[in-house]
């Protein structure tokens, strides 16, 4: 089975109506389409078909759409990095994906440079030499999992001889989208003398395929730390118990829940989102049902590059005499704080 980057090719496949080609023919003229051969095979499930397969919805532009909602541009020292936060950057390796995701906040620019070219590389790696206030690069793109393990590994191990990082970090959807990179040479360029720390991407437990589970299963036997990122999406994982099934799988398979994204303003992607308000609601069921250990921080990520912020439920307000706490089952506690004052 190869991938399908074509509406003829998801109409073929039974994926899309012949009825709908020709909408569908414009909206994968503004956004890519890509589906890895792993999520073919994943389509009977709703919550994997919405996020990969294109929706006419997408030509919908709403007035808070932006092309660049996390503000990549506008915070770029260099092309190829991104330095929003004092001590922390990313650096986009590459454009290209396993798969081309829906919502994706970066879909205006998946799949047109592919890799970062050499010069570009270098004068990333002349920044962050003069900037030793950066002590953690965060390789991204597109997906950096989909370059070669020789090429990851290049990259991985000059950042690591920079000599003034923590720790690597590695954003990719390739462990549950593309498990069959995951190979032994894979591995073993991931395993230099700092930290390195994937965070997996997944929205929904029908990812999780047998071959996805084996391909997690060897990161985690190699000693390789593992976190995950999910984005809420409006008909696909916005209710507490689908949420509840993604993240006790991922904690079983050694994968520590570590951020549950609202959905981005990214352009075309307005079905997706929920309210902030139903957000919260699901982050307080799940308060009562999982353990602290499997459950992420919901978080925005300020339009404009301003940062990513925690936005889950509160469980403390005051009155005139102590602090009022919510348990996780709703119901209220004075705690009598010692030397409280009214912060109002």
């Amino acid at each position: 089975m190869s991938a399908i980057t074509t509406i003829p090719q998801l109409v073929a496949a039974g994926l899309a109506d012949a009825a709908d080609a020709p909408a569908l023919e414009q909206v994968a003229r503004d956004f890519r389409v890509l589906v890895s051969p792993a999520m073919q095979g994943a389509m009977a499930a709703t919550g994997v078909a919405r996020q990969f397969l294109p929706d006419a919805r997408e030509l919908i532009q709403r007035p808070e759409d932006m092309r660049d909602p996390i503000g990549d541009r506008a915070h770029e020292p260099v092309p190829g990095l991104t330095h929003r936060y004092p001590d922390r950057a990313i650096l986009h390796l590459t454009q290209t994906c396993a798969v081309y995701c829906r919502f994706c906040f970066r879909r205006e620019t998946v799949g047109d440079a592919g890799t970062l070219p050499d010069a570009a590389l270098e004068a990333v790696f002349a920044h962050l030499s003069a900037t030793p206030a950066i002590r953690e690069v965060i390789l991204t793109g597109g997906d950096p999992m989909v370059l070669s393990p020789r090429r990851l590994g290049t990259v991985i191990a000059r950042l690591a001889a920079l000599g003034t990082l923590d720790a690597i970090r590695i954003h990719s959807r390739v462990p549950v989208v593309a498990p069959e990179r995951i190979t032994p040479a894979m591995v073993a360029a991931l395993q230099v003398d700092i930290p390195v720390w994937l965070v997996i991407h997944t929205n929904h437990a029908d990812e999780l395929t047998a071959e996805a589970r084996g391909a997690l299963a060897r990161l985690a036997d190699a000693g390789l730390p593992l976190l995950s990122q999910t984005v809420l999406l409006k008909g696909v994982n916005d209710a507490p118990q689908t949420l509840e099934t993604l993240f006790r799988a991922l904690y079983r398979l050694r994968v520590k829940p570590y951020y549950l994204h609202h959905c981005d303003l990214a352009r075309g992607a307005g079905h997706f989102r929920t309210t902030i308000a139903e957000g919260q609601a699901i982050m307080a069921a799940l308060r009562g049902r999982l353990s602290g250990a499997a459950l992420p921080t919901y978080v925005l990520d300020i339009p404009g590059g301003h940062g990513k912020v925690p936005i889950g439920p509160g469980y403390l307000h005051h009155d005139d005499e102590a602090w009022v706490v919510t348990d996780p089952q709703g119901r209220h506690h004075r705690y009598h704080d010692p030397g409280f004052s009214n912060p109002a």
